[in-house]
C-alpha cells in the first residue's frame, strides 16, 4: 500500500509554522533549522520560498497586520470614530500575538499589509483636514499606543498575595485582585487611553481650533 504523501511545502505552511512558534516560544525560537524540523523537511527546501529568516518573520508580521480592519478610513467614517475603530481592531490583532509586537515596532518595511494600513490611515486623516505632518504623527502616535498596550498585561503583573500589599503598600490594598480581573482591567485601561487620546486630538484639529476661537470671540 502506498504511503500517504506529505503535504507539499508552501509559503503558507511555513508562515503557519513560524507563527505557531512565535506564539508559543517567542521570536528567538524561530530559525530555519527549527522550522524545517517542525515541518519535516530539509533546511534548504525552505529557501525555495524564503531567502532568509527575516523574510519569514516579515511574512508572519504581514499575516497579522492583514487582520486589522482599515475600511473605516475609506468609507467616509468620521475621523474620530475611524481612529477608535481602527485602534480596537489593531490592538485585537496584536494582543492575540504579543510576541511579534517588538518585530512589528520596527516599522512597515516592505510588508504590503502594513503599508496598506499606513496608506489608509494617512489618507483618512488628510481627507479629514489634518495637515500632512500632523497626519503622519497621528499614525505614529496610535501605533505607539496600540503596540504598548498589546505588549503585555499590567494587571497580570501583580501577585495574588494580599499580605504583601497590606504590609508595605497601603494604597495597593486591592492589588492582589488585579490578576483575577486581568482582561477587564487591561481592556478598560486601553479604552480609557484610546478615548482620551482621540478626545485630545479633537481639540487640536484645525477645524476644531477655528470653532473654539469663534466661540471665544466677543
Amino acid at each position: 500500500m502506498a504511503r500517504p504523501r506529505k503535504p507539499l511545502l508552501s509559503r503558507e505552511r511555513i508562515v503557519d509554522s513560524a507563527l505557531a512558534l512565535v506564539d508559543a516560544e517567542g521570536l528567538q525560537a524561530v530559525s530555519t533549522r527549527r522550522l524545517a524540523a517542525e515541518l519535516g523537511v530539509s533546511g534548504p527546501s525552505l529557501y525555495n520560498h524564503f531567502r532568509t529568516k527575516d523574510e519569514i518573520l516579515d511574512a508572519v508580521a504581514d499575516r497579522i497586520c492583514a487582520e486589522v480592519d482599515v475600511s473605516m478610513f475609506e468609507d467616509g467614517t468620521e475621523w474620530r470614530a475611524a481612529l477608535l475603530a481602527w485602534g480596537r481592531s489593531y490592538r485585537a490583532a496584536l494582543a492575540a500575538h504579543p510576541h511579534i509586537v517588538p518585530y512589528l515596532a520596527q516599522g512597515p518595511g516592505r510588508r504590503p499589509s502594513q503599508l496598506r494600513m499606513a496608506d489608509a490611515v494617512f489618507g483618512g486623516m488628510t481627507a479629514a483636514g489634518w495637515p500632512k505632518a500632523q497626519a503622519t504623527r497621528i499614525g505614529a502616535l496610535m501605533r505607539y499606543f496600540v503596540a504598548g498596550s498589546a505588549l503585555g498585561s499590567f494587571a497580570r503583573g501583580f501577585v495574588d498575595d494580599a499580605a504583601l500589599y497590606a504590609r508595605d503598600y497601603p494604597h495597593l490594598e486591592e492589588a492582589h485582585l488585579l490578576a483575577e480581573h486581568q482582561q477587564r482591567v487591561d481592556e478598560g485601561a486601553f479604552e480609557t487611553g484610546l478615548q482620551s487620546l482621540v478626545d485630545g486630538l479633537a481639540l487640536r484639529h484645525p477645524e476644531g481650533r477655528r470653532e473654539s476661537a469663534a466661540e471665544s470671540a466677543p
